[in-house]
């Protein structure tokens, strides 16, 4: 086989080859952009870690378990999602609230099973979609409920200043990163 007969691998008219030898165009490539998106994701990660310690800290000192599933991912939603109406502070709140009464009314009605916390969840979702109030993770707060069943006295104040916790992060990390998109858009 001669050189002659292989192939060779040319250029597409208007692009430039890529020279092995040559380094790549300084903002250009994967690890640019590798690095930029941990760029713009260090300051919400570092709100949420903050708020959700915070939790973990005051659930600690206090004997309760402050720290549940449904405000994890709603601090996620208030920080990848600023400006959405399911990331306003009315929302969040009012939301997990009614998800906290409908869990208890199901309580109330039923004794603590998955079947009676599927229902309070559909219950929240009804509920924070008629006051409107749309925050899906409320519906996990209902769960959290009907099956953990925690004391109302306790569990409801908690959950009101944990919510109020999460709200107070997301505009303390919009207001300190200058890149980050203002929250809230509307507090009411």
């Amino acid at each position: 086989m001669d050189l002659d007969s292989v192939p060779t691998r040319r250029p597409l008219p208007g692009l430039e080859a890529p020279r092995d030898d040559a380094p790549p165009p300084k903002g250009s490539g994967r690890l640019h952009r590798a690095r930029a998106a941990v760029a713009a994701a260090l300051p919400g990660t570092g709100a949420v870690a903050g708020v959700l310690l915070a939790l973990a800290v005051l659930g600690a000192m206090i004997g309760e378990a402050v720290l549940i599933p449904s405000l994890a991912a709603s601090a996620a939603v208030l920080h990848h999602t600023p400006t959405l109406p399911t990331a306003q502070p009315r929302t969040v709140v009012v939301a997990h609230l009614l998800g906290a009464a409908a869990g208890y009314a199901v309580l109330a009605a039923a004794p603590s099973s998955p079947w009676s916390a599927a229902l309070a969840g559909g219950l929240t979702f009804a509920a924070t979609s008629l006051a409107p109030t749309p925050h899906s993770p409320a519906c996990a707060t209902a769960v959290v409920v009907v099956l953990q069943t925690p004391a109302p006295a306790r569990f409801v104040p908690l959950l009101f200043a944990a919510t109020v916790m999460l709200v107070l992060g997301a505009l303390a990390a919009s207001r300190l990163h200058p890149a980050a998109p203002r929250y809230p858009v509307r507090w009411w």
